[in-house]
């Protein structure tokens, strides 16, 4: 059933240790669908003929006297309890109630706008510093953050490109700068709504690098392209360009592309005041 579901939209690939989970539940889910569009359909069509004016010159005014329908209608809403406590609620508790905690936790700000996606990392300290709605420049400084601030001398951030290293568990503060937005990375079967005036959690990890994902890409009509990042609300006349890219590093990698962008920063507190005393 998923080969079918992939092939009418689920993506082919998952990425993240809670993909399969979700995955099971939307094919068990599509099941029972096929199964009530089979049954109500076939059911339809034998009363059609059944009860065809041809059969039944007179009205029966009694009507049904068996309640068949009403067990086979007590089943589906079983079916469903135990769907929705047995399946639904725990996949959800676990993406709410087990944050992972600890230094190996990546902790990263999203913050959504129209029509970009900004990310905010907090540095080899690893407090994010201040940010401000006073400083924010839509060029140069698109989350406002204040280099002013010791904590955020050290502090990256980068716009529609977000980098996380594999099989480490990713915490996400995400929040919007405008309207709802939905931060979703289809791979990862990550999919939140962001909303005006909240910061809300959102944690994955994912399972492979992106190395290996171009991999399983070669002969699809995906080939060459890695993770993206979507918007998966309507958010106004832009939204269709609303896309950001993930890589997903292994741990070198990753360790690298953070030394790199210290880099930069040491080069940027050359030129500007912030950085003079304390770099």
């Amino acid at each position: 059933m998923l080969e079918l579901l992939r092939n009418f939209g689920l993506p082919s690939v998952s990425a993240s240790t809670q993909g399969p989970q979700i995955d099971n539940i939307i094919s068990i889910v599509h099941w029972l669908m096929l199964i009530l569009f089979v049954g109500w359909g076939a059911y339809f069509i034998y009363t059609l003929i059944k009860f065809r004016a041809s059969n039944n010159p007179k009205a029966d005014y009694n009507g049904v006297k068996n309640h068949y329908s009403s067990y086979i209608e007590g089943l589906v809403a079983v079916v469903e309890v135990v769907l929705l406590f047995g399946f639904a609620f725990p996949i959800w508790a676990s993406r709410v109630n087990d944050v992972p905690v600890g230094t190996e936790v990546v902790q990263i700000r999203v913050v959504g706008q129209q029509f970009a996606w900004n990310f905010h990392y907090p540095g080899p300290d690893g407090v994010f510093g201040k940010t401000s709605v006073n400083l924010v420049d839509e060029a140069e400084n698109p989350i406002g953050l204040d280099r002013n601030d010791s904590f955020a001398k050290d502090d990256i951030f980068t716009v529609n490109q977000l980098h996380i290293p594999v099989n480490t568990p990713i915490n996400v503060s995400l929040s919007t700068k405008d309207v709802i937005h939905n931060f979703k990375l289809p791979e990862l079967r990550v999919s939140q709504d962001a909303i005006p005036g909240m910061e809300i959690p959102v944690w994955f990890e994912a399972t492979m690098t992106s190395e290996d994902f171009l991999k399983t890409t070669i002969g699809t009509k995906r080939e060459g392209k890695g993770f993206e990042i979507a918007c998966a609300q309507l958010c106004g006349l832009g939204h269709y360009r609303m896309v950001g890219y993930m890589t997903v590093h292994n741990d070198e990698g990753y360790s690298a592309w953070l030394t790199e962008q210290q880099e930069y920063l040491l080069e940027e507190a050359d030129d500007d005041d912030w950085g003079d005393d304390d770099w």
